[in-house]
């Protein structure tokens, strides 16, 4: 073999160890391109995701508190009326004690019919009577007076003003007398 020959094998050998290592390289930047695209789509999946939650649990809540809004909207317009409505049971109250039958029909109509327009808008009376334990947080103390008897201490003596509820939210805690 001429020098020639062998200077053009040792060239061509050169050449494929140069063309394998770059086909190498290429699939390891291609494996490595890849790899990285797979990250990246991880990860753009995963925020997708996250947000996509969190729009969920906006969308939840709002709804949650348009529905709240919905319910006490008229917390304002009826708050105004419970002191018509506590003047109304004290005139039925002493309305009864005339003697003119259509005069106290009249009235007894009249009375039930405001207190069932505000109980089909969600107002409910709370139910507390002489008797009751008093719990401050279900009850107003007006004041306290010594107990009639032992079994009315810290109890609840006498009810000075009825309490409402709307819907599940207390508007007026029932104002009381405790014995002592």
């Amino acid at each position: 073999m001429s020098k020639k020959n062998k200077n053009t094998e040792d060239v061509k050998d050169q050449v494929e160890e140069v063309l394998d290592t770059k086909v190498d390289e290429e699939q390891a930047e291609e494996v490595d391109v890849e790899t990285q695209l797979k990250e990246d789509l991880e990860k753009e999946k995963d925020k997708f995701l996250r947000l996509f939650a969190e729009f969920e649990n906006y969308k939840k809540r709002t709804s949650k508190e348009r529905l709240e809004l919905f319910k006490t909207a008229s917390q304002d317009v009826i708050q105004s009326m419970l002191p018509v409505l506590d003047d109304f049971d004290r005139a039925t109250k002493e309305i009864e004690k005339s003697e003119d039958k259509d005069l106290i029909k009249g009235v007894s109509l009249i009375h039930n019919k405001l207190k069932e327009t505000l109980k089909g808008k969600g107002l409910t009376e709370v139910e507390v009577s002489a008797g009751d334990t008093f719990n401050a947080d279900d009850h107003e103390a007006i004041t306290q007076i010594p107990a009639p008897s032992d079994d009315l201490k810290g109890k609840i003596v006498d009810v000075i003003e009825k309490g409402y509820k709307l819907g599940d939210k207390v508007i007026r805690f029932p104002k009381v007398v405790t014995g002592q």
